[in-house]
């Protein structure tokens, strides 16, 4: 991951941490231009870095660490309904920026996430790039992997657990972890509920769903609820790209036209 520099920013509250006022969220802040907005996974921001669309797109990026993840405040538990939580606090962290309309780019959780924001308030919001974007609440094909981030985050392997240190500390990357397991674990057990709260077809943002064709997060199906209920999104499925195709080096740069192309499409009459 390039390294870039981090800063803080005070908001008054968040429903991610109920109770703390205020609080210091911290984010990175690169580049010039008309600003995207990225909005990491569960993994947090270092997991899964922009490095080839930083590089190369001509935009401001702005990078919040969500509550309990990287350099801002730690949590035991993510609230049920964290999504919503995490939006609530993401629109108080652009208000504190002065960021008055921007371009959101979510990733796994940060792709429900922007979502959500373009449901609240979609004068906001020139348009938003959702990658791996989740739909489906029971992920059979998923349940194994959030049971290992809740009982054994370290058979991950050296490789991740080393990162997720680097990114949240030592002594805190697996209460995180943890923590995210068990909302998913939560999640699976209310599949008639939805993130959207069924209000998926009012999207009039324009989307890009960008999605690795081999997912290893996606159900059989799943994105067809995007084909169904917003038509007008522009679906672009990554041969070859996992969950994040935005950070392998296989994909990384048609990651980046496609994004590149989106960005050029928002701004022409």
């Amino acid at each position: 991951m390039t390294e870039l520099a981090s800063s803080k920013v005070a908001i008054d509250a968040s429903p991610l941490l109920p109770g703390t006022r205020p609080i210091e969220l911290s984010y990175r802040d690169v580049g010039r231009g008309a600003p995207i907005v990225l909005l990491h996974g569960g993994w947090g921001y270092g997991f899964y870095p922009h490095d080839d669309a930083i590089a190369k797109l001509d935009r401001r990026f702005i990078i919040p660490d969500r509550t309990g993840y990287g350099g801002s405040p730690h949590i035991a538990e993510l609230p049920p309904k964290f999504h919503v939580a995490a939006a609530i606090e993401t629109e108080k962290l652009l208000d504190a920026l002065g960021v008055e309309r921007s371009v959101l780019w979510g990733h796994s959780d940060g792709a429900v996430i922007a979502t959500i924001l373009a449901l609240r308030d979609p004068e906001r919001y020139d348009g938003i790039i959702v990658e791996a974007i989740h739909l489906d609440r029971e992920k059979p094909r998923s349940r194994e992997f959030f049971l290992q981030m809740i009982n054994d985050p370290d058979a991950f392997g050296e490789r991740v657990t080393r990162k997720l240190a680097e990114e949240h500390g030592e002594d805190y990357w697996r209460t995180i972890i943890r923590a995210g397991g068990r909302a998913w674990r939560d999640i699976a057990a209310t599949p008639d509920e939805d993130f959207y709260e069924h209000r998926l077809h009012e999207i009039s943002v324009p989307m890009l769903v960008v999605h690795g064709a081999d997912d290893p997060r996606t159900e059989p199906g799943e994105l067809d609820r995007i084909r169904r209920e917003i038509p007008t999104a522009r679906i672009e499925m990554i041969e070859g790209g996992g969950h994040s195709p935005h950070s392998t080096r296989a994909t990384a740069a048609g990651v980046t036209t496609i994004v590149s192309s989106f960005l050029d499409s928002l701004s022409r009459p």
